[in-house]
């Protein structure tokens, strides 16, 4: 799986750049601010849809421009690709693949997968139980479809529930309708909870084994999942889960109508993490909590190769630099033979790479 060429027009700092890409090594360097990330942020774009960084397309547009274009050239499943997506200001986005719509992310993620490195990713493990739920829905949404639909529709359902809740003093006849999004936040939030344990089962394997060979065999990873108190199996069926959340939600129902906020949900859910035993987010140093964030990432990474066969694009933004001798070695080593694209200020690291370096001033891109 590659990234072949890409086109951007319009796309953040970028007027109008052509690409083309090494299927090893593609190192991107310049100073800061000039667009080096604005490049991998499109290629994680082209794979599910969304942005590890905005919070809505039209953030990804130009100061100055109505629209964006972003077309990439996609080698997967032993076949080309051309995904073409159109952004505006003014109306919804377009997407095709070989010139046929597509619908939403997950059509973009049955060509191509991406894992997303980033320096503030060093600080997942100590961030707050949102990030680790975001590391989930990333790699989810491009792995499972039907996580993607999940996570979309239980988002709408939560922002009207939380609606009802905020206006039902002003509009009690609202809370007639909160039995009905209730039962569907039920139904839905078991369909998340299912995946994700699953997820994090396999992400567990992968992510111990990753950790105890970068640390040197000295310290051991454990990873566990946390939702709804009243789900005593996250692995079992779906059915049954649904009836557990719907336990907490009764448990939870008069608070909610006090606070107008929804409690119950695995809105909530998080990824306990601990080193040799202790806690890692509030016991471990801060070179075995970057070990442990490197080998979630690299565990994704495997996780990915197992369900489509093929190794995902790795997007390293700027994380070398902050990794000491040993873990950019171990990270390096792991990801060597794979495409993967590196962001850096400083390019002498790879002076004698066999991959393609490309500079980057000012959203202009030359190689060498």
């Amino acid at each position: 799986m590659r990234v072949d060429a890409l086109t951007l027009e319009g796309w953040r700092n970028y007027q109008r750049q052509q690409l083309t890409f090494d299927d090893g090594c593609n190192v991107i360097y310049g100073e800061n601010a000039q667009g080096k990330t604005n490049l991998l942020e499109a290629i994680v774009y082209l794979s599910c849809g969304k942005s590890p960084r905005a919070h809505g397309d039209r953030e990804l547009i130009g100061f100055d421009r109505q629209d964006a274009l972003l077309v990439g050239q996609i080698f997967s499943r032993q076949r080309e690709f051309v995904t073409d997506i159109r952004l505006s200001r003014s109306k919804r986005r377009s997407m095709t693949v070989n010139g046929v719509k597509a619908k939403n992310g997950a059509a973009l993620s049955d060509v191509l997968h991406t894992v997303f490195f980033a320096p503030e990713d060093l600080f997942l493990i100590r961030a707050g139980a949102a990030e680790r739920r975001r590391f989930m829905d990333m790699s989810l949404c491009q792995l499972r479809p039907r996580y993607a639909e999940a996570l979309a529709e239980y988002g709408r359902l939560y922002e009207h529930k939380t609606r009802i809740l905020r206006d039902s003093d002003e509009y009690p006849q609202l809370l007639d309708t909160l039995p009905d999004f209730d039962r569907r936040l039920c139904q839905v939030g078991a369909v998340l909870i299912s995946y994700r344990a699953r997820y994090v089962q396999a992400l567990a394997v992968h992510a111990q084994r990753a950790h105890w060979e970068c640390s040197g065999e000295r310290e051991e990873l454990a990873l566990s999942y946390q939702t709804v108190k009243t789900v005593e199996d996250p692995l079992g069926p779906a059915a049954d889960i649904a009836a557990a959340l719907a336990e907490h939600q009764a448990q939870h129902h008069q608070a909610e109508l006090a606070s107008r906020l929804c409690l119950s949900g695995p809105h909530k859910d998080d990824i306990a993490v601990a080193v040799n035993g202790l806690e890692a987010r509030h016991f471990c140093s801060q070179g075995q909590v970057r070990t442990a964030a490197l080998s979630l990432k690299l565990a994704d990474r495997e996780i990915h190769k197992t369900a489509i066969g093929e190794y995902p694009v790795m997007l390293l933004d700027d994380v070398l630099s902050e990794l000491d001798d040993a873990r950019q070695t171990y990270l390096l080593t792991r990801i060597e033979d794979k495409q993967t694209f590196v962001t850096t200020c400083d390019s002498a690291a790879f002076a004698r790479t066999n991959g393609k370096l490309v500079f980057v001033d000012h959203g202009t891109v030359r190689e060498g």
